[in-house]
């Protein structure tokens, strides 16, 4: 019988293609990868919502550390020219090519409350940035009555040494005495518009307000680059619902990124003490948090009424327990290494390795974890315009993993 499973396991890995465009060649084990207990006795909403079967890339591979000098680095970027835009924590930015060398940071960025869990966060560039140099990016900001996940933009200058014309474009009101969950990420979709993730901010006070619709936080977010809502956003029963709003219901969200064939919006969230979250975004849906979630807070407690399940709530594709600690994500697009097309690549912080997650008609079935052995919190990662993976820690390091 184990046999025939395993035959039947690589057959459909290796003969199937998917909806995505995907055929998955690695052979996989019938074991789950993750070994150790679960913080709960939930059950799965469905098979293979958890624990997924392990599976090995049979390409040669190498990874290179780049970089060592980077200061807490939270998110990065392609340019045009294949060299790497990256923000670090404490407010700068910095552009490092591809063999490494680091530049000296780049000013005028507004000034970022650090503290905690915030500091200066995800970014992106302009899908015209090469005529007009515009970068995007997160930040949490002191305001009046605490802090704020803001989204802000400016120019790189001609020199690259500043940020000319910096200026917030949007806010994820209402200000919380709190230096976590800002979230953090930011993209362009297809339209020109920007998709941008808050967090919860942590409290109990502000935890119900993931689920409130005249509030960003616990949101994906849509909006222009002017920062006002994007036309064609979902529209909300509540007469009162924010009209920037894309999805709701979450906890601490941290990674964004687009399919390459089917663009779908994919998301990854920070779960409590289990529960962490792969989520396939759908314009209005409600993710659920804090209403359910398979995880239990940090002292052991049952959240709400401790259920995973509820009408009008959508199900996670995939959660972890215990819990990786998720952060920025990226699709792995075209064929250099064949076997991870369009698979789903995520920096783990507690887990400290990088997942690869092989995705099958929206559903997940195999596993594998990468450079498990560096004992880095891997906080971001991106494919370089040379199809190379780069990935950045919280311990300063830049890594390219590529083709042998």
């Amino acid at each position: 019988m184990k046999f025939i499973i395993i035959a039947s396991l690589i057959l459909t890995l290796t003969a199937c293609g998917d909806s995505d465009g995907q055929i998955a060649i690695n052979p996989i084990s019938v074991s789950p990868l993750e070994t150790n207990a679960p913080n709960t006795t939930y059950s799965p909403a469905f098979a293979g919502q958890t624990r997924a079967n392990g599976v090995r890339t049979t390409a040669s591979y190498n990874s290179t550390v780049l970089t060592t000098n980077l200061n807490s680095p939270w998110g990065i970027t392609s340019l045009p020219d294949g060299r790497l835009l990256i923000s670090e924590k404490a407010g700068t930015m910095r552009i490092v090519s591809q063999t490494g060398e680091t530049g000296s940071p780049i000013t005028g960025i507004p000034v970022v409350n650090s503290g905690g869990q915030g500091g200066l966060l995800g970014l992106c560039i302009d899908p015209e940035f090469s005529a007009n140099r515009m970068v995007y990016w997160v930040f949490s900001e002191n305001i009046s009555g605490g802090t704020v996940t803001t989204v802000a933009k400016g120019r790189l200058s001609s020199e690259e040494t500043t940020i000319e014309n910096s200026e917030v474009i949007y806010r994820a009101n209402p200000a919380a005495n709190s230096t976590a969950h800002y979230g953090g990420r930011i993209l362009f979709d297809q339209t020109g518009n920007l998709l941008v993730s808050t967090g919860e901010r942590s409290g109990i006070a502000t935890r119900p307000l993931s689920q409130d619709v005249d509030a960003a936080l616990g949101k994906i977010i849509r909006i222009t680059t002017e920062g006002q809502p994007a036309p064609g956003n979902p529209q909300f029963s509540d007469a009162d619902a924010l009209p920037e709003l894309y999805s709701i219901g979450h906890r601490n969200p941290q990674g964004l990124a687009i399919h390459p064939v089917t663009e779908e919006l994919w998301q990854t969230e920070h779960g409590p003490r289990g529960g962490d979250e792969l989520n396939l975004v759908k314009p209005g849906a409600n993710y659920g948090w804090p209403t359910i979630t398979y995880g239990i807070e940090y002292g052991g407690q049952t959240i709400g009424a401790g259920i995973q399940q509820q009408d009008g709530m959508e199900q996670p594709v995939y959660y972890w327990d215990p819990v990786v600690s998720p952060s920025g994500i990226t699709f792995y697009k075209g064929n250099r290494i064949a076997e991870w097309e369009n698979n789903l690549f995520i920096g783990s912080l507690s887990g400290q390795h990088i997942i690869r997650l092989i995705i099958v008609n929206d559903r997940i079935i195999g596993e594998e974890r990468l450079l498990s052995g560096e004992n880095q919190r891997f906080r971001d990662i991106t494919q370089g315009t040379d199809a190379a993976l780069y990935a950045i820690t919280d311990q300063g390091r830049l890594y390219k993993i590529d083709i042998d």
